[in-house]
């Protein structure tokens, strides 16, 4: 009888002591999301509580907001469960004609697969599969296939004015160095123009220097290229003072795919083969014969993808799934039809919200906490191995990513793995965290509509993460 006593008094204050913890973060979750900069802005909050298995807190769950770059959790999620970790992404060379006293008779055919990560190393080890031949000479033209994609070479809702930031990529399955340029600008002597220099060096691009260098005023340059005309020549202005030290800006390149071309040809020529044909774009044919393939791993892609929240990255995820799935052309539609089946399998309403593209640059995504929240908590009981993955992928607070700088001195620090979010008036939070007395918590979070510096909205996310920490 004594023993059943203890037992229920144990039982009781347990209870009694999880009911007043509860009240007591409740309460101070409440005043933090209500706070006089929610007069004009929003914010959406749902946290759950994996180890109790149970919600924690709920503030405008269900409220539909742009997600941001929220939305690379879906994509990156919907990625490791249907195209599975060990899926690749492959850029491909290939050949046609034949070979005879060191000259190819033929055409060289460079098939894109999608691979977001693919640089200019990359393509120095395809061309090298040419020169390993024994052919020093290429009688005939260099092709792109491209048509593993459509022709959209944006997401629906992305903004012409975003145009040149590597931000906004132009999407091609023909991938190469992020699809952009560095520009490097170096001081010279004083009234002369600046030396100006790309990385990766290339003739496909045009300079338009008109900037100064000056030993009196600050440096103010501007570095651009005609993107309303949809044209690559870079624009170089202002000025840099002689004693500063180099400049360097990178900006995302039009018609991408001809740029890999070209850097193609500017390669082959570097190693030694004569080249004297044209380059274009064109499906490979049948009889060509396969020389060298670069494989890159899903698993490899996506720290990419979230660590540094890459939108090329995610963008090409999207597609690769509609390509498995639907085959050519992929299309970003059909790489979503992948996400709602994520949505199903975590007990949501795919129609219950609206997603156009797989970065979350389109102001025209539409989610909720309720949603991210619910995915994260499907993998972390029903796909542990996935979950693993996806949390690792995510930037770990005050140490690397987007949260590099971020919940620094607070036991958030080196705790909490989550993904940022960021556009214009959005900033969103969505992840995992450790609380003191060893709960794994998952947690979702949008701050939408406000004006003020964005630092403002990243205090409120911060420090909510930094009071889930330190729960006991």
């Amino acid at each position: 009888m004594a023993q059943k006593i203890l037992s229920a008094v144990i039982l009781f204050t347990l209870v009694l002591y999880t009911q007043t913890t509860q009240k007591n973060i409740t309460l101070k979750l409440d005043s933090l999301t209500s706070a006089s900069f929610f007069d004009t802005a929003a914010i959406s909050v749902d946290i759950f509580d994996l180890t109790a298995n149970r919600k924690l807190y709920q503030k405008n769950n269900t409220m539909l907001m742009h997600p941001a770059s929220n939305m690379k959790i879906l994509t990156s999620a919907a990625g490791l469960l249907f195209l599975g970790q060990d899926f690749s992404f492959e850029t491909s060379l290939y050949y046609d004609g034949f070979i005879s006293d060191s000259t190819l008779f033929g055409n060289l055919f460079f098939v894109g697969g999608c691979d977001p990560d693919f640089t200019s190393a990359d393509l120095q080890v395809l061309v090298s599969s040419v020169k390993n031949l024994g052919v020093d000479h290429v009688e005939g033209n260099i092709y792109g296939d491209v048509s593993m994609l459509d022709s959209l070479f944006w997401g629906n809702g992305w903004m012409w004015d975003d145009d040149p930031s590597t931000d906004f990529p132009y999407l091609t399955p023909l991938t190469i160095n992020d699809n952009a340029v560095k520009v490097l600008v170096q001081p010279t002597e004083n009234g002369s123009a600046p030396k100006v220099l790309l990385e990766p060096a290339t003739n496909y691009l045009e300079i338009e220097n008109l900037a100064m260098t000056n030993t009196a005023g600050r440096t103010s340059l501007e570095i651009t290229r005609d993107f309303v005309n949809r044209k690559n020549n870079i624009i170089v202005k202002g000025d840099i003072n002689r004693s500063d030290h180099d400049f360097k800006y990178e900006i995302n390149i039009f018609n991408p795919e001809k740029y890999f071309l070209s850097l193609a040809k500017e390669e082959l020529e570097r190693n030694g083969i004569g080249f004297i044909g044209s380059i274009n774009t064109l499906r490979l044919p049948g009889n060509a014969k396969h020389l060298f393939t670069i494989r890159r791993k899903f698993t490899d892609v996506i720290a990419n993808l979230n660590k540094q929240s890459d939108n090329l990255s995610a963008e090409m995820t999207l597609r690769a799934l509609a390509y498995k799935f639907y085959g050519k052309p992929a299309t970003p539609m059909n790489g979503i039809l992948l996400v709602d089946s994520l949505i199903t399998i975590a007990g949501m309403v795919p129609d219950n919200y609206r997603i156009v593209d797989g970065s979350g640059v389109s102001h025209y995504n539409l989610v909720s906490t309720e949603l991210l929240n619910a995915v994260l908590i499907y993998l972390y009981f029903q796909q542990p191995e996935l979950y693993k993955t996806l949390s690792l992928s995510f930037p770990l607070a005050g140490v690397d990513g987007t949260l590099r700088r971020r919940m620094r001195g607070t036991l958030a620090e080196n705790n909490v793995r989550a993904k940022t979010g960021t556009i214009s008036g959005v900033s969103a939070l969505s992840g995992y965290v450790t609380t003191k007395n060893d709960h794994q918590l998952s947690f979702s979070m949008m701050i939408q509509n406000h004006v003020r510096k964005t630092s403002r909205a990243i205090y409120f996310l911060d420090s909510i993460c930094a009071l889930l920490s330190e729960l006991e």
